[in-house]
């Protein structure tokens, strides 16, 4: 919305000079040109913030973003993460792929909420949702 901010990291240069130029029309859009898998180098940037969108299309993505949610995401925060099957593991079934990455999701304290495939837009994709270090539910 309107008050809220998208900080925006982007490892491509040229991606991240686009990125960059269309923030001067969206003031609520922060550009960072750096990667992604050195939260480190721009932790100085961001505050704590409730959802990561997460489309880096590489073998390691489900790492990348639970390392930038150790940084980030409030805990309860959720986590979307679009998953390009050939880009993880190109000799692999999607479904194993997806599989696979909620696995890591898991263990690295996301709980998965949904997965839904993005076909027929884009071929071996999936979106899967999920909450980050989410609080226990008290019993009674």
């Amino acid at each position: 919305g309107p008050e809220g901010v998208v900080y925006a990291v982007e490892f491509s240069h040229r991606s991240g000079r686009d990125l960059t130029n269309m923030s001067k029309r969206r003031a609520n859009i922060v550009p960072i040109v750096e990667d992604a898998r050195q939260p480190q180098r721009y932790r100085m940037l961001i505050g704590m913030v409730d959802v990561i969108f997460s489309d880096v299309a590489q073998p390691d993505q489900a790492r990348i973003v639970t390392h930038n949610a150790s940084f980030f995401l409030k805990n309860g925060g959720m986590i979307l993460i679009s998953i390009k099957a050939s880009c993880v593991d190109s000799t692999a079934a999607p479904e194993a792929v997806y599989a696979a990455e909620v696995d890591r999701l898991r263990k690295d304290g996301c709980k998965p909420k949904e997965q839904l495939t993005l076909e027929p837009y884009h071929r071996d994709h999936a979106l899967v949702v999920a909450t980050y270090r989410a609080s226990k539910k008290k019993k009674e």
